[in-house]
């Protein structure tokens, strides 16, 4: 039985580089892969998944509006699929989360969803708070604080590197405008003496 996937972590810790090893693993074996990554992340350009440690795939994109069951469903029916993957999980719906686990539970097709499981200020965005809830597995990936502990929060910073404590839940961005942080580091960085 097929089951659905969360791989969760702080940015930096290769979640984007693991979805692509994976996708190349079942290519390599030819199966076919459907990928996903999120609309609003337009920083590759072209709409596909890339890695900062340079590695890429094409992908189709999803936003709030996207029909995950009904798009991923259809291209099964003409061409089964081994695997659906999906990058920036996080910017997934409630209702989508629940599409990809019917895509595991009815078409049983594995859905392994890769993404950050907090926001900048340490609440849980939608899509990996459903995800949290009601995977079948549940797999941290691992990124390194600058003290050499676990970072498992996303400080965001302004150009000279000063903590953002307010904002829209989300704002894209690279290591220009995140910082991985154990939640010590975070703690005293984005609330500082107000603690």
């Amino acid at each position: 039985m097929a089951k659905l996937y969360f791989y969760y972590a702080s940015m930096n810790a290769g979640k984007s580089t693991t979805l692509l090893q994976a996708d190349f693993n079942y290519r390599e074996r030819g199966m076919a892969t459907m990928l996903w990554t999120a609309a609003v992340d337009s920083r590759s350009g072209s709409g596909g998944i890339v890695s900062r440690i340079g590695l890429d795939a094409d992908a189709h994109r999803f936003d709030a509006s996207t029909d995950l069951w009904a798009r991923v469903h259809a291209a099964h029916l003409v061409q089964p699929l081994s695997c659906v993957m999906v990058d920036e999980a996080q910017f997934l719906t409630g209702a989508q989360v629940w599409q990809l686990a019917r895509l595991a539970d009815e078409a049983d097709i594995p859905v392994l969803c890769y993404g950050l499981r907090t926001d900048f200020k340490g609440a849980l965005f939608e899509g990996s708070g459903v995800l949290l809830g009601i995977a079948d597995a549940l797999i941290e990936l691992k990124a390194v604080c600058h003290c050499g502990r676990k970072a498992t929060m996303n400080l965001r910073v302004d150009a000279d590197g000063g903590a953002v404590r307010a904002g829209a839940q989300t704002e894209i961005g690279g290591n220009d405008r995140y910082v991985a942080l154990c939640r010590r580091h975070f703690s005293e960085a984005l609330h500082g003496d107000e603690r």
